[in-house]
Order: structure tokens, then C-alpha cells, then sequence
């Protein structure tokens, strides 16, 4: 039979110089297509899986593949790999680099879930931050049996069959020495104990469904792209496992007047043609409140006026953004017969296009530079 087995090299397809970082990455791979929870009930893939996890462990122990190129299969006492090699250490391979848990057991307590909840909030609030009352629906621990699951006064026993592991093997004797099959346990189901007197109130999950309600902080300067974590506020852990984490996501809603653009604000300023040739002081809205600035005279549309400092903090250094004002010249549409006149004796209709030598995005442009 020994003279029917692949050339270990050709298996994990790589040159018979491969280093250690070419072995493995040939493993992780192969290993990965491979692997029996991603090809239930693929016989082939099993195979080709034992095949690929057996041809590594030889070519990465040094020794091993020492006398693998001196002596082929029969270097490595074929059938008998020393300690024994068949499923349990193919999948404890895979289990090393990818952190599987096919072949574990589920006894102990474990980390709850994590949740996430989306808050509307206003753009005031996204800019100062602000505290807000809300209310989480979770799993929680059972508070009459304390998470254990089992009625008040009795507690779980340890399964007898797996002695708590939550596992049952099997060795069998193959052309490879001994194989280990791995399975969980059938009267605990993989729990590794067994609660006999379930707790009513949970039924015996030792976790029940409730709403608790936070008080939270929104720091200051989020925005839609920013979650925060609030610690422990998850759902609580299976057997008393601790619980996991909440994470806040949120959506501003619109302001009426205020648009924001990472940490600056920006602000559509309408002014009347007379404002705009002939400069005037003007009070704008600002999320701090209204703040007075100065449009100089000929100013033209699409022109920015930056408010430094007024925009919207960085959420962690707490530096703030600004606040642009976008120049926007009004130009009526009805006149009276006196702004029609003095519109007159202003001339410039000479049937020439206005040269503008610059455009709003400009502008912009600038005032994004600083």
C-alpha cells in the first residue's frame, strides 16, 4: 500500500525546496478547501483533507522531512507515525492555524453576543454630544437560577458519559496507525454536563429575554461613519458566561440650514446684488448660534467666507472643524417700476457675455486649503 501514496510534496503542491512559510501557506489553503465543514458529507474532500494534514505534518517537523527525502514513506516508519496520526491530528492542524472548533467541546461558560442599535440624533447633539436615556431589548442572565439553568436549590451534574469534556472518541487501527474519531457527546449534547431538574423560568437556557434601559454618552463630533462601544451592555453569556458588548451607530438627521462635510459645516448665504457690489455686515447661523460676518464689498457668487473654529469637533482629538458660507446672489425676478429704472441707468446690456474668471468649486476649493 505504501507504494500507492502520493509524493507528500506533490499534495501540498510545492517544490521540494518549499521553506516553512511556503508549507504552511500550502497548508492553510488546501486545508481550507478541504475541510469537512465546508464539504459535509464529501467523502473525497475528507480524504483529500486527512491526505493534505498528514504530508504537512511530516514536511514541517524538520527531522521527519529529513528522512522523507532520504527514504520516501519508509523514512518515516510507514504505517507508523510514532504518536499515532489520523482525523484528531488532521483537524488539530487545521484547529492551530484557523482556530476551528469543529472537534471541541461547547462545556464552560461563554462570551455573549454582541449588539448594535442605531440612534437618531441632531446635528447639535452629533457637534456637543449629549446624553440620552435608552432602552435595549437582550438576553439577560436568569435571576433564579443565576445563569446555571438548573431550579434553584439543585445544580447541573457532570455528564458521566464524557466526565464533562463534552466529546466521546473512538480509536480505530488503520494502514496509519491509529485514528481518533471525534464526536459530541450524545446524552449531553456536546455541553459537557447535564441539568436534570431544568429552572422554570428559563426552562433551563439560563437566560431569559428582557429590556434594560442605559444612560449613555454621544461624544462629541460623531457622525454616521462612528460607532461607540459601550462595555458589558451586550447580551449576557451562556452559563454564566460574561456578556458581550452594545455598539451605538447613529444617523443624523437634517438641519434646516447647516450641511456637514467630515468636520466642517457649510451654510448656502444668500445675499441681495446691492450686498454683493457693495459689501455689508451680515448675521448668520452658526450651530454655536448667530455670528455676524463681513462680505466685502464686490463679492462674487459662489465665493466662500470661512468662520474658523466653528465647525464640528474630531472625536478623538477634539479639535473643530469650520464653518463655510457659500455666497449665493439672489437676483429678483419681479421689479417695480423704480428697480427697473435704476437697474436701467446701470447699463452693461451690450450684448456681450460677463467674463468670470472664477467658478464656485474655486472658491471651495480655497477655502478647504485654509
Amino acid at each position: 500500500m505504501a507504494t500507492t501514496k502520493r509524493d507528500y510534496y506533490e499534495v501540498l503542491g510545492v517544490p521540494r525546496t518549499a521553506n516553512a512559510d511556503e508549507l504552511k501557506t500550502a497548508y492553510r489553503k488546501l486545508a481550507m478547501a478541504n475541510h469537512p465543514d465546508r464539504n459535509p458529507g464529501d467523502a473525497s474532500a475528507e480524504e483529500r483533507f486527512k491526505e493534505v494534514g498528514e504530508a504537512y505534518a511530516v514536511l514541517s517537523d524538520a527531522q521527519k522531512r529529513q528522512q522523507y527525502d532520504h527514504f520516501g514513506h519508509a523514512g518515516n516508519g510507514m504505517p507508523d507515525f510514532g504518536a499515532g496520526f489520523g482525523f484528531e491530528s488532521a483537524f488539530d492542524l487545521f484547529d492551530m492555524f484557523f482556530g476551528g472548533g469543529r472537534r471541541r467541546g461547547r462545556s464552560g461558560p461563554q462570551r455573549g453576543s454582541d449588539l448594535r442599535m442605531n440612534l437618531d440624533i441632531s446635528l447639535h447633539d452629533a457637534v456637543f454630544g449629549a446624553k440620552r436615556s435608552i432602552e435595549v431589548p437582550r438576553q439577560d442572565t436568569c435571576p433564579e437560577c443565576s445563569g446555571s439553568g438548573a431550579e434553584p436549590g439543585t445544580s447541573a451534574t457532570t455528564c458521566p458519559q464524557c466526565e464533562g469534556s463534552g466529546q466521546v472518541r473512538r480509536t480505530m487501527q488503520s494502514i496509519f496507525g491509529q485514528v481518533v474519531n471525534v464526536a459530541a457527546c450524545p446524552r449531553c449534547h456536546g455541553e459537557g454536563r447535564i441539568i436534570e431538574s431544568p429552572c422554570k423560568r428559563c426552562r433551563g437556557q439560563g437566560r431569559v429575554e428582557s429590556r434594560k434601559r442605559l444612560e449613555v454618552s454621544i461624544p462629541p463630533g460623531v457622525d454616521e461613519d462612528v460607532q461607540v462601544r459601550v462595555a458589558g451592555e451586550g447580551e449576557a453569556g451562556p452559563r454564566g458566561g460574561p456578556p458581550g458588548d452594545l455598539f451605538l451607530a447613529f444617523r443624523v438627521e437634517p438641519h434646516p440650514q447647516l450641511m456637514r462635510r467630515g468636520q466642517d459645516l457649510i451654510y448656502e448665504l444668500p445675499v441681495s446684488i446691492p450686498q454683493a457690489v457693495l459689501g455689508d455686515s451680515v448675521t448668520v447661523p452658526t450651530i454655536d448660534g448667530e455670528h455676524t460676518i463681513e462680505l466685502p464689498a464686490g463679492t462674487q457668487d459662489g465665493k466662500v467666507l470661512k468662520i474658523s473654529g466653528m465647525g464640528a469637533p474630531h472625536v478623538r482629538s477634539g479639535r473643530r472643524g469650520d464653518q463655510l458660507c457659500v455666497v449665493h446672489v439672489v437676483i429678483p425676478t419681479h421689479l417695480d417700476s423704480a428697480e427697473r429704472k435704476l437697474f436701467e441707468q446701470l447699463g452693461g446690456r451690450d450684448g456681450k457675455p460677463v467674463e468670470v474668471r472664477r467658478g464656485f468649486f474655486d472658491h471651495l476649493r480655497d477655502a478647504l486649503r485654509g
